[in-house]
């Protein structure tokens, strides 16, 4: 996607951003699962007001977009956003993204983002949690989690980095579809 298009396209997802900060915010309900969009021609302005958005601004073959504003448990907030087109998705060599995903490829990996995202952040304290493992196994999922992005080492306790919160949840959101 070329500089101009993506700038577009981030200036019209602001613009949706802003929207939603005012009296016309879409259900949170419906915001949060939306059913599956019909292949016919009308879609719910309501319950698809991104994906109307999106498709208003970009033009075929499409594009594809993650966003979020998020406030943690733990305390951290992300308000981000990434937006990629179809062409240059599909063109990708996706197996460059391999090791990063397959961070997220193991339950005791996802406890422990769940756990840091919630304010369990040392080694000693998520090696207490029940059912993790013990500090061996806790520091190597720790080193594959940090080595592909998802944690960071701030010294005596790990963090989610704020640009990897939302990419994070938005894989989580994918991942139950």
């Amino acid at each position: 996607m070329n500089d101009d298009r993506m700038a577009a396209l981030e200036d019209r997802v602001a613009a949706l951003e802003q929207r939603l900060t005012g009296h016309d915010a879409p259900d949170t309900a419906a915001a949060a699962d939306p059913p599956v969009p019909s292949t016919g021609p009308t879609l719910d302005p309501d319950v698809f007001w991104a994906l109307l958005g999106l498709e208003a601004r970009v033009p075929a073959p499409g594009a594809v977009m993650i966003v979020g504003s998020v406030d943690t448990p733990a305390g951290q907030s992300a308000r981000w956003q990434l937006g990629a087109g179809t062409q240059d998705l599909l063109d990708d060599d996706w197996g460059d993204i391999a090791d990063r995903l397959a961070a997220l490829g193991h339950p005791v990996r996802l406890r422990l983002l769940h756990q840091v995202l919630h304010g369990t952040s040392t080694p000693r304290e998520l090696t207490e949690v029940e059912g993790i493992g013990s500090s061996g196994q806790v520091y190597h999922h720790l080193r594959q989690l940090t080595a592909a992005g998802w944690l960071r080492n701030r010294g005596s306790h790990y963090e989610v980095p704020v640009e990897s919160i939302v990419p994070l949840l938005t894989t989580l959101l994918g991942g139950r579809r």
